[in-house]
């Protein structure tokens, strides 16, 4: 396996277009699923898109359990069922140091192939539900601080260029 370099807010296009639909499900897709999941450990992170990696294609990872060992994929999402709102604390790894509130649904259904191509359906609610929302998201070309206003965007990017300038010089 091999962990992929994610890709940071405003310095890749793949971040802010939708993803291409998935239509080949062969071993250099499994391998990038697992190339992904390997990722999102590595960065911390509870979700990963391909658009994160500069990949643009409708694919996502996800692991919310405690022991991070439950990952999964969604390929070609798509939330068929919604209901009420809620405000959650999101953050993002391509939008690393920063975090704020924004308004998502409390309970999602979604329809997704797995890495073989078969369809399934998942239901999530606080984190998974969250997180399900957030990817997906990615994959149509938005990110969490595009639904912040302005002035609270323009604080977050300039929180992540601190981070990223910190990091450098770690």
């Amino acid at each position: 396996m091999a962990l992929i370099p994610v890709v940071y807010y405003s310095y890749h296009p793949a971040l802010h277009k939708q993803g291409a639909p998935v239509t080949v499900f062969d071993d250099a897709l499994r391998q990038l699923v697992r190339d992904m999941i390997e990722t999102m450990y590595h960065e911390n992170g509870v979700g990963l898109a391909a658009p994160q990696i500069g990949i643009s294609k409708q694919i996502a990872v996800i692991d919310v359990s405690n022991e991070r060992d439950k990952p999964f994929c969604i390929i070609n999402p798509v939330i068929t069922e919604k209901t009420g709102l809620e405000m959650m604390e999101a953050g993002c790894l391509s939008v690393p140091g920063t975090y704020d509130s924004v308004s998502r649904a409390t309970w999602v259904k979604v329809r997704a192939q797995n890495e073989n191509g078969e369809f399934f359906e998942i239901e999530g609610d606080g984190l998974l539900g969250h997180c399900l929302q957030h990817e997906i998201d990615h994959l149509f070309g938005k990110l969490y601080i595009d639904y912040l206003s302005p002035l609270k965007k323009k604080m977050r990017l300039k929180q992540m260029e601190k981070a990223l300038k910190a990091q450098r010089f770690k």
